[in-house]
């Protein structure tokens, strides 16, 4: 009985040691949450102020942003617990290197679509014609541009506008 007692003041000595820890930790990271989204915003509203054409190019730099801030957040609160990050950060490395090399076709897709977004070769409502695909230019996004042609949806990704002849076949302005 006496061995169960030693071993319940163990536990509470523990959980009043980590208690005040995971908070602050908590903390740490919901801070960096809620300036992430303000720094998004802000960033937004600079893109539709000071150059309201590239507006998907401030949203791209707005969630880079606040990606950023929220990793940066987390590495943060994971110190403050105790945790040893260099091993992780040293991990994300190796990660990031491995994972890059892995996804290199989604990663030129997205490089690829922020070139587009910034040159603008073609716009919304813009009928082009591309590897053989034609249609109304629906959306741009980082992976994708989505073309509208006689009730279909068609998907190209952004590497393959990049690096082929597009012709703008109709353009709305």
């Amino acid at each position: 009985m006496e061995e169960i007692v030693m071993e319940l003041k163990k536990l509470i000595d523990e959980v009043m040691i980590f208690t005040p820890r995971a908070v602050v930790s908590v903390l740490i990271f919901s801070s960096f949450w809620f300036i992430s989204i303000i720094i998004k915003k802000i960033i937004r509203g600079i893109g539709q102020k000071a150059v309201p054409n590239k507006q998907e190019v401030f949203n791209l730099i707005g969630k880079s942003a606040k990606g950023i801030l929220i990793i940066v957040g987390a590495v943060m609160a994971l110190g403050r617990m105790g945790i040893n990050v260099t091993a992780l950060v040293a991990g994300l490395g190796l990660t990031g290197f491995a994972l890059g090399f892995a996804l290199r076709d989604i990663m030129s897709n997205v490089l690829a679509g922020a070139l587009i977004l910034v040159y603008r070769p073609f716009q919304h409502n813009d009928r082009i014609s591309v590897a053989g695909f034609e249609g109304i230019v629906t959306d741009i996004d980082l992976r994708y541009t989505t073309l509208h042609a006689e009730n279909q949806e068609i998907l190209i990704p952004n590497s393959t506008l990049f690096t082929n002849a597009i012709s703008v076949l109709h353009v709305n302005k």
